[in-house]
């Protein structure tokens, strides 16, 4: 594991009720939006910044320093990604919360407030998030996600709906205890789909996951990871993106979807992929969708033996069944809507 230097913040509060945790890629562009945002939060809560700095090259260490000495900041000599990056600030955190935010999204002035308001309030620990809002448009994007059967986002827009089925890393709020409890990311995810591992989980094992109707953050969706992005009417997307995502969608749904029907589900969403694979790669006459994205998934769940041991694992100490997991779950696949309206996606 790659060594991380470790700059101490300037005054750091002993006892934080919440600690912001935001991991960092060539985030200089961006990073002061967030960190001001925090800044600027309105309330007596203590809080601390955490930020891990993801060996950029833009000189995003140096500027944090000189800019943010009130910053604890953990400087990996190594490109690690997202999963490790949020482990490791949650395990230097000290807050009794934690609230991970992406370098590239910014916080309404309440955001933490209505946050710490919600999770005293509630019976039960949970997983909480606010309405996410395009940085550019101002457009309201989501106010958390349902899943289709293959466990694909659904943008959740209700004005009245608050139990999700996943809320989006970018701004996902819990306690400690509760990220432990969950175990935090799975590090062989690298990115992507973490947040829905993290989420799933937690539902397996009765803790609430919630999307709040109030306050908000603003988002430049993409910006720290490329694609995800819809520009004038077409579906943007990566390679890169677009492999992991298959690849930890598939995962997820191999070891969280509760009892036997896990299998079939799994046996139809590969199937799916296959199609889906075969069909775009012909239409795009691009076979580097096929050998980067669909095979490579499609491999995955024959080759990840460690998957069926972690699916044991996770169902043995669930305590939910079946119904209530898929509660927040809609019949529609999402791609074939997202494939209506849009056309077929620019993968670069």
């Amino acid at each position: 594991m790659a060594m991380v230097h470790r700059f101490p913040a300037l005054n750091r509060p002993e006892a934080p009720l919440v600690s912001v945790c935001i991991a960092n890629f060539n985030g200089i562009e961006v990073l002061h939006d967030c960190i001001d945002s925090v800044l600027a939060q309105q309330g007596q809560a203590m809080v601390e910044i955490l930020v891990h700095d993801d060996a950029s090259t833009d000189g995003s260490v140096a500027w944090i320093r000189s800019r943010y000495p009130q910053v604890e900041l953990l400087a990996s000599e190594a490109n690690v990604g997202f999963c490790v990056a949020n482990n490791r600030l949650v395990a230097d955190a000290r807050g009794a919360y934690v609230l991970l935010l992406n370098n590239d999204a910014a916080l309404f002035p309440d955001a933490l407030a209505v946050l710490l308001q919600e999770a005293s309030g509630s019976p039960t620990p949970g997983i909480l998030t606010l309405p996410q809002y395009d940085w550019d448009s101002g457009a309201l994007v989501d106010r958390g996600c349902l899943l289709d059967p293959f466990h694909n986002p659904v943008p959740n827009l209700s004005a009245t709906r608050t139990d999700v089925a996943m809320v989006i890393g970018a701004c996902m709020f819990m306690s400690r205890d509760l990220w432990h409890e969950i175990g935090g990311f799975p590090e062989w995810f690298g990115s992507i789909a973490e947040d829905m591992y993290a989420c799933c989980v937690a539902r397996l094992r009765g803790h609430p996951v919630r999307a709040l109707l109030f306050s908000g953050y603003r988002h430049r969706q993409g910006a720290s990871f490329g694609g995800n992005r819809v520009d004038q009417g077409k579906l943007r997307t990566t390679y890169r993106r677009r492999a992991l995502s298959e690849r930890n969608k598939t995962a997820v749904l191999a070891i969280c979807t509760p009892g036997v029907l896990a299998w079939p589900m799994l046996a139809l969403h590969c199937a799916s992929l296959l199609v889906e694979g075969v069909v775009l790669s012909l239409l795009k006459r691009d076979w580097r969708l096929w050998r980067d994205v669909y095979r490579n998934a499609l491999r995955e769940v024959v080759l990840q033996r460690a998957w069926r041991d972690h699916r044991r694992r996770i169902q043995s100490v669930r305590h939910v069944g079946v119904r209530d997991y898929l509660r927040p779950f809609v019949a529609m696949p999402r791609k074939l809507v997202m494939l209506a309206r849009h056309g077929m996606p620019t993968v670069r």
